[in-house]
């Protein structure tokens, strides 16, 4: 019986087959791109035909900057086993372009078709409606989108209701329930908009939503649809026919729903500005008010605690009582101080007129005068005693 040898025995006896192997060095293997990513500036990447794929890596970021899902490209390296993972790449030295690959080929053509047949038209796109009350949405259970969907819609709405109808995103199938979920919730009154939605991936990931069976289904839907399938850079088919294409799944979300919060605090924000100008107006009206009449103190006190709602409309109102209240006093007064000072002696003397009386009694007659009895002459500034010793008669005037 053959001894057993241990892993890291046998990751490095595989390991130098492949490094011995020279047929294996610097070879070239053209394929599809699929499943790009980057990581401190290394390339991962697959490459795939029709049977079978391999996974790449390029540590050269000058080469490997442009690549892209779908391309058709031409690859230089070695494989190279890593002993550790026990895992097989591809080691990437040089990339060179090949032309498109089928899949992004099959889009393009299909993309073609559609558009001539009027599928892309905005003539027939349907307007989101304003108020949204409830929003179903096409995509996998398990997935973090659905989440995301309830937690940016909720956040935003709490009011607002989200219906999921379960599917496959990708994979044998995906089409047909998409379809199926489309036509569904179509005819489900219920719902006042759909989105279709799912994550990034790779052209390949995201297939179903590049198919003239969702084309149509979407095309024939009486309701209007957001297509909201993988990231901003991603297209489908399906973004094209859609009434309204989101960047994201979230961004979908938000742009169906009212954002009640927002409204909240701007309508606090309101009210706040409302009550500090209106401090700010009572603080300087204040002394103003205390000056003209005590009894104003009690409304002023009834003003700070009124309703919102009434409270400019009532302090107009104060203000424009206490200006003709202040006016008719001031002209009222005017008046009246006229009037004393006209009807006032002292303010006749100042005229050059005099006063005169005999025994306490005003003489303003040559007939009531007694001749030879003491007569007080007032004038402005003082009081002459004097004898009437003659007296002369006249006409009245």
């Amino acid at each position: 019986m053959q001894e057993a040898i241990s892993v890291s025995k046998y990751s490095n006896y595989i390991k130098q087959i492949f490094d011995a192997e020279e047929f294996l060095h610097n070879i070239k293997v053209v394929g599809e791109v699929f499943g790009v990513s980057f990581s401190r500036q290394v390339a991962y990447f697959s490459l795939k035909d029709e049977y079978a794929s391999i996974s790449c890596v390029c540590f050269y970021p000058q080469i490997s900057k442009e690549i892209k899902e779908g391309d058709l490209i031409v690859v230089t390296g070695s494989p190279n086993y890593y002993s550790k993972s026990g895992k097989l790449s591809f080691n990437v030295v040089d990339i060179k372009p090949a032309g498109q690959g089928i899949l992004f080929q099959r889009f393009i053509e299909l993309k073609q078709e559609l558009e001539k047949k009027g599928l892309f038209s905005k003539d027939h796109k349907i307007e989101i409606p304003k108020k949204i009350k409830r929003i179903g949405v096409i995509t996998s259970k398990d997935g973090a989108v659905i989440k995301d969907i309830i937690n940016v819609a909720t956040r935003r709405n709490p009011s607002v209701d989200i219906v999921l109808f379960p599917t496959k995103v990708q994979g044998n199938g995906a089409e047909d329930e998409i379809s199926m979920a489309i036509e569904k919730f179509d005819a489900y009154e219920k719902i006042d908009v759909i989105i279709l939605a799912r994550g990034g991936g790779s052209l390949e990931d995201l297939w179903a939503y590049n198919t003239e069976k969702v084309a149509y289904a979407i095309y024939d839907a009486k309701k209007p649809i957001v297509s909201a399938v993988g990231h901003e850079t991603d297209f489908t088919i399906a973004d094209f026919v859609a009434d309204l294409r989101a960047p994201t799944p979230s961004a979908a979300a938000e742009l169906l729903t009212e954002n009640i919060q927002e409204k909240r605090v701007f309508f606090n924000q309101i009210i706040t500005r409302v009550i500090d100008a209106t401090q700010k107006y009572l603080f300087s009206k204040k002394s103003e008010l205390q000056k003209n009449a005590s009894s104003l103190n009690h409304l002023i006190e009834n003003i700070e605690i009124a309703s919102r709602l009434n409270l400019e409309k009532t302090i107009l109102s104060l203000e424009n009582s206490m200006d003709y209240f202040i006016n008719n006093s001031s002209y009222t007064l005017g008046i009246l101080e006229n009037l004393i000072k006209s009807l006032s002696p002292y303010d006749i003397l100042k005229r050059g007129y005099a006063k005169i009386e005999q025994e306490g009694k005003a003489i303003d007659k040559i007939k009531d005068l007694v001749l030879s009895s003491e007569l007080d002459i007032y004038l402005q500034d003082g009081i002459i005693k004097a004898t009437a010793k003659k007296v002369e008669e006249r006409n009245e005037i």
